[in-house]
Formats: structure tokens, C-alpha cells, sequence
């Protein structure tokens, strides 16, 4: 049998990167991810887990190569590690890279079955190193238990990437603390600009901005820098420190947009697909999930959603003014 056409969008992009939410909840409540009292979907909404697998099986024999899981917290859902192994059976059979994006919040319970699910590495969110900050900025949130999973993930022969959003007036002077920490560790650190999502005023998410362009800037001045030419599948740019050894990623969707070499989409636990994360846009693909037991309905309804995924977004801060915003929180889409 002939292996299907492979997804690529009307400008010449072949997507091969899959993000999918199996859970809008989370056990903390990030300032700039989500309110603090959140309405969350109704567990009737979600889709099965059996249902995501089908679903994410389906974009792995259109040519998905990576499949990353989030939340919310992806590792809140329950049973969640059925859905890890049932998506290890492709590894080696299409899909390349299985991972996911955490809080760290439970990696202790569950670094093991990741390794033993063939997941490799890890992107934990960790904005500072700080308890009383920590405690501040998930407002739920232990930074022990998160050093605890990061430690059980190492353990476990998890390779851990640190993302950090940076946050002007919030984790500015922890830019070089961060650093070192990551270096004696062994994590790579990937910082991320603060995107215009969710019900917040212009006045938050200006007061939060902080361009990465003057982050990079802080770093250079005291370390020299040799940029990479390296791509992990997502949008970061690297640099490495030449006197550390280690490698420093950059997300800069307003700074630098980077929908030029954009790969990937975004699967929601209600079975939306987001083409982009930063324009309104979706596909229904639960209809076409349920609607029938053959996957060619499933397989079509995905092929005319990429024939709608835009050129780029429209984050834009450079006014003064927030432009591009987006109404849904982070957590709605993943990330």
C-alpha cells in the first residue's frame, strides 16, 4: 500500500510536528497562562484517550515526525500514561521524537514510564528559582516538588530542557542565576517572549514584556556567543555559550517571527486543530472523528484544515500597544 501524500500547506511547509493538549486542567495557576479561577471543559468534552490516539495515529501516516504532548499539565489526565504507550508504538514506524511539555509537578511519579515509553527528553516550564516567586507566579505551585521531578527525570535518563518565559520585573535578575544553574546541571534553557493571549489588559501584558533581543543582549556582554544553525523541530534559535558549553534557546514570536520555517499545528483534548497559534482559526475534527469509523473522512478533514494555516500571526508589541492578541488562554492550545 502506498504511503499517503504528506501534509504540506499552501506555502510550501511540510508539517511535521504535532502538539497535542490532552487536558485544558493544570495543578497551577501561571499568571500569564491561565486565571486563577478557571472554568474548566466539562470532562464530557474531552476526547477519550482512545480517540487522541486515533487521531494523532492518523497525523503520523500523513508524515507527523514529532509528537509532543501538553496541557494544561498533561500529566493531571488520568490514565495518561495508556496514551504515551499507545503512541510509543510508532516511534521507529513513522514518528521520530515522542515527547512533552510538563510543570515538573509530577515527573517524580512518572519519569520512569516515560523513559520506559521511549521518551527521551523533557521541556520543563521554570521561571525562576526563587520559592517565594514561584509561589507567586503559578500561584499554586512548590518549586521543591518541581526540583524534585527534574532531578527523577534525570535519574530516569531523561534529557531535561529548561523553558523559561521571561518577565520584565519579574526573573530579570535571574538571567544569569538561571544560566549557571542550567550549566551545572546539564539542562539546556530555552527563553520564551510573553505572548498576548488570555483576558489581560494592555497595561499587564506590556508591564510583562520583556524582548529577548535585550535578554541576548545582557548574555553577550559577558559571555561570547556562537549561534547555531541547529532546529529541534520548534521555533527556538541557539546560541551557544563558548565558555559554558551550553546551548541557549530563544522563542521570539514578537521580536523575531518565525512563521517563515513554521512545521507545526496544534491539537486541543476537544479535537480542534489550531493552524496557528496566534490567529483564531480552527478545524472540528471531532465531528469528522465521530462521524465515522474509516479514517479517510478523519484524514481529508485534516488536509483542508492545512490548506487554511496562514503565512504567520500577528503578535506585535512594537507599538506600545498589544496587537494580535488572542482571546483564548495558553493552556487552551498548548502552547
Amino acid at each position: 500500500m502506498d504511503a499517503p501524500a504528506p501534509l504540506i500547506d499552501p506555502f510550501a511547509r511540510p508539517i511535521t510536528y504535532l502538539r497535542v493538549s490532552v487536558t485544558d486542567r493544570c495543578d497551577f495557576r501561571c499568571t500569564y497562562c491561565m486565571a486563577e479561577h478557571m472554568q474548566f471543559l466539562p470532562k464530557k468534552d474531552l476526547l477519550t484517550l482512545e480517540e487522541l490516539d486515533r487521531l494523532c495515529s492518523v497525523f503520523v501516516r500523513l508524515g507527523v515526525r514529532k509528537l509532543r504532548v501538553t496541557g494544561g499539565e498533561p500529566l493531571v489526565r488520568r490514565n495518561i500514561m495508556e496514551f504515551f504507550r499507545a503512541m510509543s508504538r510508532h516511534l521507529g514506524q513513522g514518528l521520530d521524537e515522542l515527547t512533552l511539555t510538563t510543570n515538573g509537578s509530577q515527573l517524580a511519579r512518572f519519569a520512569g514510564e516515560l523513559a520506559d515509553c521511549g521518551v527521551r527528553r523533557v521541556n520543563v516550564s521554570l521561571d525562576t528559582l526563587k520559592d517565594d516567586r514561584f509561589a507567586r507566579i503559578t500561584r499554586w505551585g512548590r518549586l521543591e516538588q518541581v526540583m524534585e521531578g527534574i532531578a527523577a527525570a534525570t535519574s530516569a535518563g531523561l534529557r531535561v530542557k529548561i523553558n523559561t518565559v521571561a518577565l520584565k520585573g519579574f526573573n530579570e535578575d535571574e538571567l544569569f542565576p538561571l544560566l549557571d544553574w542550567c550549566a551545572t546541571e546539564g539542562h539546556d534553557l530555552t527563553f520564551i517572549e510573553v505572548m498576548p493571549m488570555g483576558e489581560m489588559t494592555e497595561e499587564q501584558r506590556l508591564g510583562q514584556y520583556w524582548p529577548l533581543s535585550d535578554l541576548n543582549a545582557r548574555i553577550a556582554e559577558r559571555f561570547s556567543l556562537t549561534p547555531l544553525a541547529e532546529r529541534t523541530g520548534g521555533p527556538a534559535r541557539y546560541v551557544r555559550i563558548n565558555e559554558t558549553g551550553q546551548k541557549v534557546g530563544f522563542i521570539t514570536p514578537l521580536t523575531h517571527n518565525f512563521c517563515e520555517s513554521c512545521n507545526r499545528v496544534r491539537l486541543t483534548c476537544t479535537g480542534e486543530l489550531f493552524m496557528c497559534l496566534g490567529q483564531e482559526d480552527r478545524a472540528d475534527l471531532r465531528a469528522a472523528l465521530r462521524a465515522s469509523p474509516s479514517d479517510a473522512d478523519l484524514s481529508n478533514a485534516i488536509r483542508e484544515a492545512i490548506t487554511r494555516k496562514p503565512k504567520g500571526h500577528d503578535f506585535d508589541y512594537s507599538r506600545q500597544h498589544v496587537s494580535g492578541q488572542v482571546s483564548r488562554y495558553m493552556s487552551h492550545t498548548g502552547g
